[in-house]
Formats: C-alpha cells, structure tokens, sequence
C-alpha cells in the first residue's frame, strides 16, 4: 500500500490474515492496519527530520569551535589549543558534519562565524561554561588544582611573569597554568567570551562584567641618554619634557595612552621628526636612548632591571604627584575557579619589590584608556 517502504512483521501478519477473515472482521482489522502503518511512518519521519544524533560530538570539539571564533583563524586557533593546523581542522569539519551544519565561512578573511553558526557558538560557550561549573563542584574543598588560562599585557609580561611563575609553579604544583600574552582590548574580549579565566591589566578599565582587583600602583620615570641636560635635575616636571624627542610604544598599547597624558604629547605635532619610531618592547626603546637617541618613560619594574649604575645616572622620577599606573587581577566570573584566581593575586603581590610595595603618597594615576 506505500511503495519503497518496507512493512514490519505486524504488518505482514495483518495482510495475511486478512484474506481468511469473514466481511466484518476484515472491516476492524483494515481500520488497525491503517492504525500501524501510520504510526510506523510517522516514527520513521520524526527519525529523519528531527532526531539527531550528538552522541558523537565531543567537548573537544566544542572547544575547538569556540577558539576558532575567538581567534578568527584556523591557524591561530591551533597555537591557542596546542595542537597541529590539520587536527584542528579535521575536528571542526567533523563537528560541523554531526551538526549537519556549516558554522564558518571560510571564503571569508578572517574566518567568520555563518548566521546559523553564531547561534551554535554561543550555546557552545554555554555548555563548556558549565562544564567549568561542574568541574569546579568536584574539585575537594582547600585543593587549589586545574587548568587556568590567564592572559598577561606586553608591558606586564616581562617585569611581573619573572615574579608570578617560579613562585606559582612551587606553591602550586596541581594547577596547570596557561599564560597567554594579549593586548588590552582583546584580553577584555576574551575574558568575556570565557575564552580567558583572568587577567593582569593596567586599570581602571570600567567595563561591564568584568571585576578588578588592584595589585599595585607602579610609579613612572623617565630614562635619560647619556650626558642629558636633564640628568642635571634630581626629579622632573612633566612639562620638561616637551620639545624632546619621545620614544612610545606602539598603537594599542595602554601604557602609550598613559605616557601621551603624562607628557601632554600630541603625536601628529612631533611629525617632523626626521626618524619616528614606536616599539612594543622597553628592551628596544631602553636601547635606543642608549644610543644617545631621545628619551622615554618606564615602569619601576622596568627600571628595576636596570643596572644600578645606569639607574643612578640616567633615571629620573618626575614630581609630585607622582606619575603611577594601577596593576590589577581582572575576571569575569566571579565565583569559577576562584581559589586559583586567589592564589595569583597571592603570589604576585608576595613577590613585589621595595619599589612597587609603598604606594606613593601623592600620586596621580594615569588611566590606561
């Protein structure tokens, strides 16, 4: 009665015993016939259309989407999960052939999310999020133990790691710490997209949803070539420094933001300087005021590195009040993984310097944005 589809035993049962029953009997047992063969079809297109099997898909993979998304690069994606391109690539594809639906346009550069893909992706976040949640519930009582992913500002990751990590990885053997170094802008984003677990920042940052935690006020100096007429003066007013040429940092770094308020610097006023330079690295600006070339501004933990003749002859602070920037813990969850979130805080404020512990009493804090 339904040609191609293949009748179940009952069925058959039915159809024989059809032709032997009396007018009557025929009648009620047509109306059952009817009855099963509709419910069998019906079972079958529920089956086809709206039953899928996710049996398969694995929290890997999940995470292997959610990185993809955040790194906007398959390639990128790979260095953030610690695994090759081509496996990484392999398990997206998978996961998109068990959805049974393509969640990343790559005709696109960067690769982007596909509309259906935007709506997976945030209810992959959601099932990794509580994943942490119930992770964290198994964790015993007191034990500080787990993976925690923190993300670092460049012009932290030189001065403060050196003094987080010996002692972190001493006191706290369990916790498998992944540092990844980021820039302000994103690691906000990351933290927001539960991508990162934390973060040390320079702050206030006032962005909503994400918590700080201030560490410590980091006081400015400013570095001298050799011979400087200013290295004549034992401290520095800002407006010294106008008319110098002014080594900076590169574009979408915070502290370039809080050394152009320090200085009162207009960028596009310096252009006719015959050489302009800006670096993501202190070591190379150090260098190049080493070469008897312009002047820039360090952090305390920069100029801590400093040998300490040079730190003598070359360093200058500036006035009152004095020039700081404010370090943080920043987080966007509150209460997941908490106790290791504790135990940084506790690490890096154990191993601060004379020279960041005592706040200065007059001080002015620059803001990062």
């Amino acid at each position: 009665m339904f040609p191609g589809v293949a009748m179940s035993a009952t069925v058959e049962y039915y159809c024989s015993f059809l032709r032997a029953a009396t007018v009557q009997s025929r009648q009620l047992l047509e109306m059952r016939l009817k009855c099963t063969e509709s419910r069998w079809i019906s079972n079958r297109f529920f089956q086809s259309a709206h039953h899928m099997d996710l049996s398969a898909l694995t929290l890997t993979q999940l995470r292997y989407l959610v990185a993809v998304e955040s790194q906007r690069s398959f390639r990128g994606a790979a260095e953030q999960c610690h695994v090759s391109q081509p496996a990484l690539s392999m398990q997206v594809q998978k996961a998109e052939d068990l959805l049974g639906q393509v969640v990343f346009d790559r005709s696109q550069q960067p690769v982007v999310p596909t509309e259906r893909g935007k709506a997976l992706l945030r209810q992959a976040q959601v099932v990794l999020r509580e994943l942490d949640r119930f992770r964290d519930l198994l964790t015993p009582d007191g034990q500080v133990a787990g993976r925690y992913r923190l993300g670092v500002i460049p012009t932290l990751a030189t001065t403060l790691l050196p003094l987080l990590l010996p002692r972190f990885c001493q006191h706290f053997p369990d916790v498998e710490l992944v540092v990844e170094e980021t820039q302000t802008d994103t690691l906000v984003e990351r933290l927001l997209d539960d991508s990162l677990d934390g973060g040390l920042a320079a702050t206030p940052l006032s962005v909503a949803g994400i918590f700080e935690e201030p560490l410590y006020d980091e006081p400015l100096f400013a570095y001298l070539p050799p011979r400087h007429a200013l290295a004549k003066k034992q401290t520095l007013r800002q407006s010294d420094l106008v008319g110098e040429h002014l080594w900076l940092m590169a574009e979408g770094h915070c502290f370039r933001t809080q050394v152009m308020q320090l200085c009162r610097v207009d960028r596009q006023a310096t252009g006719s300087d015959a050489v302009r330079f800006e670096s993501g690295s202190f070591e190379t600006l150090v260098q190049l005021v080493d070469r008897g070339f312009g002047i820039t501004v360090l952090p305390a933990l920069s100029v801590d590195q400093l040998p300490h003749k040079r730190q003598r002859s070359r360093v200058r602070a500036f006035s009152a009040p004095t020039p700081v920037r404010q370090v943080s813990f920043v987080y966007a969850r509150e209460h997941l993984r908490r106790r290791i979130g504790e135990a940084i805080v506790d690490c890096v404020q154990e191993g601060l310097p004379e020279s960041v512990r005592r706040s200065p009493r007059k001080r002015a804090l620059l803001p990062p944005k």
